[in-house]
């Protein structure tokens, strides 16, 4: 018998994959996941009620600067997260993909732990696929995202490195 959780991505799963949620989630998540953070005291982003969710702390491949963003990863089995650079579907790569390409070491904050990591490239077809098996177990046709953008997503795995502590 599925959970309650499941129960609930399998319905919101279809409306994530609208153009609607795509054209205003990419506005509106944002800014419910800023709200979130304060009322959770940044333990836990906005869509960690759903789906493991993670807070990535990367430098700006261009500016050099600290840049935060919340992200939906997978576990990948090994104790390491897979993140997909969907990008709601949108023609585009998300800056913090280019940002682990500069610079593949960086920080997740995971339910209230702050760990090093180092972001590698999932590049291998092989690998590719076995890694959208594992997202799409957690969250139904994620890939669509892919399909639908025109563009090959960038996916990583986080490999932690070294707890940094707490938040």
């Amino acid at each position: 018998m599925p959970s309650i959780r499941q129960a609930v991505r399998r319905t919101l799963a279809p409306l994530t994959q609208t153009a609607l949620f795509r054209r205003v989630g990419r506005h509106l998540m944002p800014v419910l996941e800023a709200a979130f953070r304060v009322v959770s005291r940044g333990k836990m982003p906005i869509s960690g009620i759903l789906v493991p969710s993670l807070t990535l702390h990367t430098i700006g491949a261009r500016s050099g600067e600290p840049r935060a963003v919340e992200l939906m990863y997978t576990p990948d089995g090994g104790g390491s997260a897979i993140v997909a650079g969907t990008n709601f579907a949108g023609a585009r790569h998300p800056a913090w993909t280019a940002n682990l390409i500069a610079h593949p070491d960086a920080e997740i904050v995971v339910r209230g732990r702050r760990l090093a990591v180092h972001a590698e490239r999932i590049a291998d077809s092989a690998a590719r696929d076995a890694a959208w098996v594992r997202i799409e177990a957690q969250w139904p046709n994620y890939r669509s995202y892919e399909r639908d953008s025109g563009r090959t997503v960038r996916l990583f795995r986080l490999r932690p490195v070294r707890e940094l502590g707490r938040v």
